[in-house]
């Protein structure tokens, strides 16, 4: 019985030694003999013991490699940290083992390089507006050297670009005076348009106030009365203040200052049609 019972150990003892569980989203490379084999893929696999060796077990699915801060001088001179995250994958386990010796360090490594030079052959401005362009030009060079690797990178995204506080609190004063220009060139804008407004008011009024008088002869004195009551009003306003200096003026003579100004009115309307008649 004894012999029977070593053997069954031994059995029982090689097939536990032969059986590989490969967890789902990941794969396997098992050497024969210290030479390349084949994968195994996820679920129960059967190997040789004592002459088969798993070597190396890695996941498939997308992973992350943070970018550790990086000093950086860009092309303008301007000393920045930055720092960013790579997404990527292994699509082929057999090159990741066996084309590269530390397969993470050579992704940190190509990835900071490439960084770096990215960084600095901008500007300070065009870091801070061409932020997606430049994580697709790293992306691309990236995935030019690790598909050799048996990797592709997903994605790449520059976290973070910080200037030096100096530099900072230059484009923060930047940023208020551009404001500040913009916000003096709305004020003039809406100044100019309601002085325009004004004008067009104030031409449109006389028009009427002339045609009123040249066909209602009488509408004159009421007119004249109208203007002493403004004349009043602004005399009151500017005695109020105390810097301001006050010129009266007779309104007894407003009546030969308005049939002058509604002769002038009457002359430019008679001109006005001879032009038209004459075309």
């Amino acid at each position: 019985m004894e012999p029977i019972i070593a053997v069954a150990l031994v059995l029982v003892g090689y097939a536990v030694g032969a059986a590989k569980i490969i967890n789902e989203g990941n794969e396997a490379l098992v050497e024969r003999l210290g030479r390349r084999h084949r994968k195994l893929s996820p679920g129960l696999n059967f190997i040789v013991p004592f002459i088969d060796q798993v070597v190396m077990e890695d996941t498939t699915r997308e992973q992350l490699l943070d970018i550790k801060p990086q000093n950086v001088i860009t092309k303008d001179n301007i000393y920045l940290e930055v720092d960013a995250v790579v997404y990527w994958r292994i699509n082929d386990m057999q090159k990741s083992f066996y084309e590269i010796d530390n397969l993470q360090q050579g992704l940190n490594n190509l990835a900071t390089t490439n960084l770096r030079q990215i960084i600095a052959q901008n500007t300070l401005e065009q870091t801070n507006v061409a932020r997606a362009e430049m994580d697709q030009t790293i992306l691309e060079k990236l995935n030019d050297t690790s598909k050799d690797w048996g990797v592709q990178i997903l994605r790449v995204d520059i976290q973070s670009i910080n200037p030096p506080e100096s530099v900072q609190k230059s484009m923060e004063m930047q940023r208020a005076a551009e404001i500040e220009s913009h916000a003096a060139i709305e004020i003039a804008e809406g100044q100019r348009q309601a002085s325009v407004k004004k004008a067009e008011g104030t031409m449109t009024s006389m028009q009427i106030i002339s045609e009123a008088i040249r066909s209602n002869p009488e509408s004159r004195e009421i007119l004249r009365y109208l203007v002493a009551q403004d004349y009043v009003e602004a005399s009151q306003k500017l005695s109020a203040s105390e810097n301001a200096k006050i010129i009266f003026m007779d309104p007894g003579k407003s009546k030969d200052i308005y049939d002058q100004v509604v002769a002038d009115e009457v002359v430019r309307k008679d001109t006005g049609k001879s032009i038209s008649s004459e075309n």
